[in-house]
């Protein structure tokens, strides 16, 4: 299993933002910071709260030199029919991991339904893996405590619970 300290894995997948496809690679943003969060499926209504709530702080991700890149194992026309219902044009990558190659090697495949688990990355430039998490299907997570995350480890400094830019590191 992938822990903290890790390289992020090489893959090449099918990916689509707004109505482009392309091939998206860990080196597509090698020199930026990158948080890769994963969700089960396109429509169901907690899978679609954290989109929502992602691309709404799109903007302050890419703030603090980082890109958001979306993850399932829906396909690129399950991601683009889910943005066509919506009337929503999701402003960053949306991966389609549909054989779960890239879940299974970060160990977030759910063997039984073959779909992503709710995690979420955050790697570093040199794509380490600086932060994992994994929240129970029934439980979205927190895009804003992502960017709280993002904020401290940019910082390379010690931060106390609770810490939050601008805000005083220890030592």
């Amino acid at each position: 299993m992938i822990r903290l300290g890790d390289c992020f894995p090489p893959y090449e997948l099918a990916a689509v933002k707004a109505d482009q496809h392309f091939r998206l690679t860990p080196k597509t943003f090698e020199d930026k910071w990158r948080i890769y969060f994963f969700w089960p499926r396109d429509f169901t209504p907690v899978c679609a709260s954290e989109i929502a709530e992602f691309s709404l702080l799109y903007s302050e991700f890419n703030d603090r030199d980082s890109t958001v890149i979306g993850v399932s194992t829906d396909s690129e026309s399950d991601h683009l029919a889910w943005q066509r219902a919506l009337n929503i044009e999701v402003p960053f990558p949306m991966l389609s991991d549909v054989h779960g190659k890239l879940c299974l090697a970060l160990g977030v495949l759910d063997t039984r339904e073959r779909v992503a688990q709710r995690a979420t990355f955050i790697v570093d430039p040199s794509n380490v893996i600086r932060f994992v998490s994994v929240n129970d299907f029934l439980v979205g997570r927190n895009p804003t405590e992502v960017l709280r995350i993002l904020d401290a480890l940019q910082t390379r400094m010690l931060c106390p619970s609770n810490w939050h830019r601008g805000q005083a590191v220890l030592g």
